[in-house]
């Protein structure tokens, strides 16, 4: 409640390390009483699956560095690039479908595949959760293989219903935005 307090300040030097996440602080009342938060509360919100996370902040040890963890953990973006941090936000998600770009980010071709899929993932906001696997992460490896695919065989798309492990692939020779609306479309029928 206290814009002065050392939570405070720990909270503004974590803002500074994750530049791509907008933060806000409030001492304000009414703003606590709108969002339904407690004072020292960080409340993450995600507009992806909309959903929301939260960090008590009294009576803990939260400094920056815990603060900055609990946002890369939490966070998901439009297209979250899957690694161990972001592994535990991806599967806590609320959305039950994902889409996997599984690519080499190294490749000439990569920035054009993510344009193309952060296009489409506008589409699908709140619906499908995309993903974005590296295929040169040795921490991807399983799960390239869980579809039972081989480097050749890239870039592919994957998508799975996380209740029931449905999964289908695509390899397609190119990624366009038509081409993963009609996969993502074909998959939710």
């Amino acid at each position: 409640q206290d814009p002065q307090s050392p939570e405070a300040e720990q909270f503004r030097l974590a803002a500074g390390q994750v530049p791509e996440v907008p933060f806000g602080l409030s001492s304000s009342a009414a703003v606590l009483a709108h969002y339904g938060s407690s004072a020292n509360t960080v409340a993450l919100f995600r507009r992806v699956d909309s959903d929301r996370r939260d960090l008590d902040m009294n009576n803990r040890d939260v400094d920056a560095k815990k603060l900055t963890r609990f946002v890369r953990v939490n966070e998901l973006r439009l297209v979250t690039e899957y690694d161990p941090v972001t592994a535990v936000g991806v599967m806590q998600s609320s959305l039950e479908f994902n889409l996997l770009l599984i690519t080499d980010k190294m490749s000439p071709k990569h920035p054009e595949r993510m344009r193309k899929f952060r296009a489409a993932a506008e589409l699908y906001k709140g619906k499908i959760l995309f993903i974005l696997l590296d295929s040169n992460l040795k921490s991807n490896e399983r799960v390239v293989s869980y579809f039972q695919l081989k480097k050749s065989q890239l870039p592919a798309l994957a998508i799975f219903h996380t209740p029931d492990d449905e999964h289908e692939v695509l390899t397609p020779d190119e990624i366009s935005i038509e081409r993963v609306q009609d996969f993502c479309n074909r998959f939710l029928q």
